[in-house]
């Protein structure tokens, strides 16, 4: 969702954020992931008016320094910063949803996140070999600025299978950046299906 920070709470070290939601959403520093100045620098370039098309790739993006792991929010959020984020909870009774500013996309064998560059085979895969062999797989076909995590389900896969499954997971990407460019806040970029 586009979320808007409507206010920093300082002694809890979190903001809330507008999400279009009756209850604001809930993002603590820790949810903010170490990339977070990057995300909210791309997210700024994407809104921008008058941006170029290529201004919505990830790939061409330089990021940033990672956030300090004990800062302040009030340090890297400010109020009325527009920011990305991504709902981890939803709202049960008084409380509004909770939020994270780690971006992740699940596909059926791999997840993709944004701004890391780290590459994760699930531990359940506990064979080396095959362990090194998703990892060499994974490098050669990784786009720049994401991370990917290797899900169990991937074991024996072939190279054709996760790169579809990759490139399903960035056209998604892509596609919601564009939504991106015009969203109102509180408007959704990117969803699942809906489960049932």
């Amino acid at each position: 969702y586009v979320g808007k920070a409507k206010k920093i709470n300082k002694s809890l070290n979190a903001a809330f954020i507008d999400i279009g939601y009756k209850k604001d959403a809930f993002l603590h520093y820790l949810d903010l992931g170490p990339q977070f100045l990057s995300l909210k620098t791309f997210v700024k370039k994407v809104r921008s008016k008058g941006s170029k098309e290529s201004k919505t790739s990830i790939g061409s993006f330089k990021k940033m320094d990672e956030i300090n792991k004990f800062g302040k929010i009030n340090e890297v959020l400010k109020k009325g910063d527009e920011l990305m984020i991504q709902i981890v909870k939803e709202p049960i009774s008084t409380k509004g949803p909770r939020v994270t500013a780690e971006l992740s996309m699940a596909g059926r064998y791999l997840i993709l996140v944004s701004f890391s560059d780290a590459i994760n085979v699930s531990k359940k895969i506990s064979n080396r070999e095959e362990r090194f062999r998703l990892i060499n797989l994974i490098k050669s076909i990784k786009p720049k600025n994401f991370g990917i995590i290797v899900r169990t389900v991937a074991e024996k896969k072939s190279v054709s299978e996760l790169d579809k499954d990759l490139k399903v997971l960035t056209k998604s990407w892509e596609e919601g950046m564009k939504v991106l460019k015009k969203a109102k806040v509180g408007e959704k970029i990117i969803g699942e299906d809906n489960k049932a």
